[in-house]
């Protein structure tokens, strides 16, 4: 059985000690927050006990530690875990400073302790199969990459005012995506982006529509659509053309069933937000974590992972605000 403590009681830690409720290798052994109430109401539902983040981390009996704080505590907490030995599943962005992750990175190194960058979109089953059948060339030579990923609503302004904008907060995971689909290094990328949808976004400095193209040294490409708006739903599409054919996920719906008359054709929504469309994708994550802790292989995505993701998302936002296309050399 292995014992891991959740930091971080709020949504996604709420998710995480769900998802080791219905597991039987592993279980929530400890949880903690700056708010007592929220640690207390995860503590109840899922039989953890409420400790102090230095007593988790030095505590033995914890094998591993998820930190699902907010950005700003993460390398502190990294550093911390690390050096108590305990493995560490780690929330995007690891940081939102490239040089504080590659800080993050030599620790746990030297630490030797296993790390992985929850970049949960990668077990999504859809997601997954389909690159499984890029890997297996089941449509040839990858050619042109296309992903959609657009929120049915714009997060809170007091979000908007730490998460580091929506290439990092947002995007990272559709640029982590693309580098998972294309199978090669982006080495161009260019961008461009608008505040069309919340005034209150852009006098923060942000953006909440953004695109962006990536090019790989072999000529592949990807073209990544973001919007914090779709009037319709949860926007959640990938398409990759390859040689010989072509591959498409699309959106995940309410409900199968299709309702045909005069009017038309008429299907469900697509299914509301994250929580719902993903919810398969964090159960498989963390199992992916928990086996690997078991056997002693590598988890991935890596520390590595979270850095390049990282450094595509700060070009981005280089490139759309100053309107040049970057070289990225991850």
């Amino acid at each position: 059985m292995i014992n891991i403590g959740i930091l971080g009681c709020g949504r996604i830690g709420q998710v995480h000690g769900a998802t080791l409720r219905g597991m039987t290798n592993a279980r929530a052994a400890a949880v903690a927050d700056a708010m007592p109430a929220a640690a207390q109401a995860l503590a109840a539902s899922t039989g953890a006990k409420v400790m102090g983040v230095d007593a988790m981390i030095h505590d033995p009996g914890i094998d591993a530690v998820i930190i699902g704080t907010p950005t700003t505590t993460h390398y502190d907490l990294i550093h911390a875990a690390a050096g108590a030995g305990k493995a560490i599943f780690c929330e995007k962005p690891i940081d939102l400073s490239v040089e504080r992750i590659h800080d993050c990175l030599t620790v746990v190194e030297r630490a030797n302790v296993p790390f992985m960058t929850a970049f949960n979109r990668r077990f999504d089953p859809n997601f997954a199969h389909l690159q499984q059948q890029v890997v297996d060339q089941m449509i040839g030579n990858v050619e042109l990459v296309t992903i959609l990923s657009r929120d049915p609503a714009p997060p809170p302004i007091g979000y908007i005012k730490t998460s580091g904008g929506i290439f990092r907060d947002m995007m990272i995971h559709d640029l982590d995506m693309a580098r998972f689909l294309l199978g090669e290094e982006p080495v161009e990328l260019s961008a461009a982006a608008s505040c069309l949808v919340d005034p209150a976004i852009g006098q923060e400095g942000d953006f909440d529509t953004a695109v962006v193209t990536l090019k790989t040294a072999g000529g592949k490409i990807c073209q990544i659509s973001n919007s914090r708006r779709a009037t319709y739903g949860y926007d959640q599409r990938i398409e990759v053309h390859g040689s010989t054919g072509m591959l498409r996920a699309d959106n995940m719906l309410e409900n199968t069933v299709e309702m045909s008359n005069a009017s038309g054709m008429r299907k469900s929504p697509t299914q509301p937000f994250f929580l719902e469309r993903y919810a398969a994708a964090y159960r498989a994550e963390m199992a992916h974590f928990v086996a690997a802790l078991e056997s002693g292989t590598a988890v991935t995505p890596t520390g590595q992972d979270g850095l390049k993701a990282q450094m595509l998302a700060d070009a981005a936002d280089q490139a759309a605000r100053g309107g040049q296309m970057k070289v990225v050399d991850l």
